[in-house]
């Protein structure tokens, strides 16, 4: 097989995981690093190669994906002393896969340009499960020379891509896009509570919501693991989270309100509580069960 080259990676997560999956199926080499040990050491398990620090996955490779938890974490990586960007590296492409702050995002590929660096947002949509499997939608932001001239690395993380303006769109499309699939999850979990409580089987309430208009792609993809009760991580409540709580400082700034987010984010906020953040989207089922006095199990 032949190589393409070398990409850095930095967040070693589900996210991070998937998208190696996908480097490495289009025929590029991959070095990655992220902050716990543990997530190192299950990275070279799989027989990957890992950097030893930031400053080194700098120097590694002209090209570096983030698949970090927030804005905070991408400044910290790039800009943090010892970072992705200490003297000697050899970084002309940040591909940023995080969902973060617009505003932070659009002040970062300025000074990323003022440095000769080139910064593309690139938030996927859709679980990791999907994106290993090469069925996300990347949601580009950025200058479009540098994203045709990132073309090669871009398609072979997803098939589906989508440019949706300058810096700082990518991150506004995803939480526009988030907004709705999450509120989908959420009103399938709920109406799986509540069809249950009326006698209806899970898995005959889901044929049903799949037989019918109620029909989602949330449904289809959440619908088996909330009738399995299989709340293995694929995503996490606490990840989407961080989302709806950008979205509502988005819409305040914007004087707008967002009721039914409003809403989700509280029922996120305490299935967090109650310890299930690191869980599947899915389990919001559990917290919709909790908050109507009944045992989630």
């Amino acid at each position: 097989m032949a190589n393409r080259g070398t990409v850095a990676l930095c967040g070693l997560g589900l996210v991070g995981n998937a998208l190696a999956r996908r480097l490495v199926a289009g025929e590029w080499s991959v070095v990655g690093y992220d902050l716990r040990p543990e997530a190192c050491e299950a990275f070279r398990s799989a027989g990957h190669t890992v950097a030893g620090s930031l400053t080194e996955l700098g120097r590694a490779a002209d090209t570096v994906l983030l698949a970090v938890f927030d804005t905070g974490d991408v400044l910290s990586a790039l800009e943090g002393d010892a970072g992705l960007l200490a003297p000697g590296h050899a970084l002309r492409t940040v591909i940023d896969c995080s969902t973060g702050d617009p505003a932070e995002l659009e002040s970062l590929a300025r000074r990323l340009s003022a440095r000769g660096i080139a910064f593309i947002e690139a938030p996927l949509s859709g679980s990791s499960q999907q994106i290993g499997a090469g069925e996300a939608t990347l949601l580009l932001g950025g200058d479009p020379q540098a994203i045709a001239q990132a073309g090669s690395v871009l398609s072979a993380l997803a098939a589906s891509r989508i440019h949706v303006g300058p810096a700082g769109m990518g991150a506004r499309a995803k939480l526009a896009t988030n907004l709705v699939l999450g509120l989908n999850r959420a009103a399938l979990a709920e109406g799986m509570v509540f069809a249950q409580s009326l006698g209806i089987a899970p898995e005959s309430f889901l044929e049903l919501v799949l037989a019918s208009p109620a029909r989602s792609a949330a449904a289809e993809a959440k619908g088996p693991l909330m009738v399995s009760e299989d709340f293995a991580p694929q995503s996490r409540i606490r990840q989407h989270l961080k989302d709806v709580e950008l979205m509502l400082q988005a819409a305040q700034s914007a004087g707008i309100a967002l009721p039914l987010s409003q809403t989700h984010a509280q029922l996120m906020r305490d299935a967090v509580a109650a310890g299930d953040g690191d869980l599947d989207n899915a389990a919001i089922l559990r917290q919709i069960r909790r908050a109507g006095g009944t045992n989630p199990a």
